[in-house]
């Protein structure tokens, strides 16, 4: 049986947009913390070996991955007055802060086996209840945002707050929390800078999560209608009905992308401090100028990502900004290991990198906004095929391959520093050059292997806007008949 649909709802306005977007925040920090900082302070500041922090974080990642398709399910079929998702939204917001504060806080003396189990433990804590908000949230998007070029427009704002949540915070930490001191003259090996990074992220975490679902419930009536309980699955029809959304064409292409991407990614947030401190020899003051590139990228996207999904369609767009992307990420390492780039310490290096990296972000943000709306129109094209609206569990399957190969990324960055025998604990000035352009030499052909044969996944994507356009006026057509019975 095909529920049927409220009310027309009234048009969104910029302060539901707004606050919508403005719990990514949450994300953003926890992104952030994972992909840059965690390696690094469990590595240098605790005294870890890379090798143990990069497997207790992949460890936890498997974990959080496998929570993801439960929680999609679970928000799919929730019956509550504050209707499928904001319920586990409200629910995500202090468990999710106070774990990610207790995260850089490890009792002191422990190393080793202990090191690792609490790593993991705070790890998949932190995570998991992260996604008690973001996969319902995610999954709000489609119906707030019915048409093709909103919700290009809606995830703009997502992706904007994600990143000025995760940068912000870097930017913070880095030229406030990471000054340096007569103890400490290389501010990024200050301990009570992560501590300060801990407490602060915590706090962004709950505000946002509890602004935006506060800020997103008056929309609560204007959702479609869950299920009745006796639609409810069973855990094999639940199994069932996940291995059917893997198989749908359009979204294994938009996976298959993912997959790539997200590991190149991972492996790229993982190294940052490394190639900044060591590669490029930047001070902390000059890493937190470079945060800024992002969310300079992340304000053009707003406006971007909207105008090039009506330029050339959502998939187009996507694969030409992926690959972009990579060219202008890999151009820096490229022309400095050819001897054809500003050298440390040259007054024009810092506004070379800045400026080539906001490039970089401006068309990686894109295409992930763009990817990102795409699947809202693939949950269209699915509940006609199948009779069901399972935004909860394509999203999760989403944030699933994403944490999964975002780890292996971060993982494989703990491995490649093994390989080329990065020394722990290292000051600048305290590392070889060879080792240094050897982290650079294998770094490059994995990251453009990574993005652009993920890209290439795109063109088996074949919904375009005609497509859409007539699914959701199918859609309507069902709705309206369902209700006039």
């Amino acid at each position: 049986m095909t529920v049927a649909s409220p009310a027309a709802p009234p048009k969104l306005g910029f302060a539901t947009r707004f606050f919508y977007g403005f719990g990514s925040i949450a994300y953003g920090v926890k992104d952030i913390a994972f992909r840059t900082y965690l390696l690094w302070y469990y590595n240098y500041i605790i005294g870890a070996p890379p090798a143990l922090v990069s497997a207790a974080i992949m460890v936890a990642l498997i974990f959080d991955a496998i929570s993801d398709p439960v929680v999609g399910q679970i928000s799919d079929q929730l019956r509550t007055r504050w209707g499928r998702r904001h319920p586990l939204m409200y629910a995500s917001a202090i468990p999710a802060s106070l774990s990610f504060i207790l995260l850089w806080f490890p009792p002191p003396g422990l190393e080793g086996a202990t090191l690792f189990v609490y790593l993991v433990v705070l790890s998949t804590a932190v995570r998991t209840f992260i996604t008690l908000y973001e996969i319902p949230s995610s999954a709000l998007a489609p119906e707030l945002a019915p048409g093709y070029d909103d919700r290009t427009a809606i995830a703009s704002y997502r992706y904007f707050f994600g990143y000025l949540g995760g940068i912000g915070l870097s930017f913070i930490t880095l030229f406030y929390f990471m000054q340096p001191t007569e103890a400490y003259p290389v501010g990024q090996l200050n301990p009570d800078a992560y501590l300060a990074f801990g407490l602060f992220g915590g706090a962004l975490m709950f505000t946002s999560v509890v602004a935006s679902t506060v800020g997103t419930h008056h929309r609560i009536k204007y959702l479609r209608l869950q299920p009745n309980r006796d639609e409810r699955k069973s855990a094999f029809q639940t199994l069932a009905m996940m291995a059917r959304t893997f198989s749908n064409r359009n979204f294994l292409a938009i996976l298959s992308f993912g997959i790539l991407k997200y590991s190149a990614i991972g492996l790229t947030s993982a190294l940052a401090l490394y190639f900044g401190t060591f590669f490029w020899g930047f001070t902390n003051f000059q890493l937190a100028i470079l945060t800024l590139e992002y969310i300079v990228a992340a304000t053009l996207a707003l406006a971007f990502a909207p105008f090039a999904s009506r330029l050339m369609g959502k998939r187009n767009a996507a694969f030409l900004l992926a690959v972009l992307a990579v060219i202008m990420g890999a151009l820096p390492f490229i022309l400095r290991l050819n001897g054809l780039f500003f050298e440390n310490g040259d007054p024009r290096l810092l506004p070379a990198v800045f400026a080539i990296g906001a490039v970089y972000s401006l068309c990686g943000v894109s295409s992930a906004i763009l990817v990102h709306a795409m699947i809202g129109d693939v949950v269209d094209d699915s509940s006609l095929r199948t009779g069901r609206r399972a935004e909860g569990l394509f999203y999760s399957a989403n944030s699933f391959m994403q944490k999964s190969v975002s780890g292996i990324g971060v993982f494989a960055a703990g491995l490649l520093l093994s390989l080329v025998g990065f020394p722990e604990k290292a000051r600048p000035g305290q590392v070889s050059q060879d080792v240094i352009n050897a982290l650079a030499i294998w770094y490059i052909p994995i990251l453009m292997a990574l993005y652009i044969g993920g890209a290439c996944f795109l063109y088996f994507y074949q919904l375009r806007r005609a497509d859409h356009d007539a699914n959701l006026e199918a859609i309507r057509q069902q709705e309206n008949a369902s209700a006039g019975e």
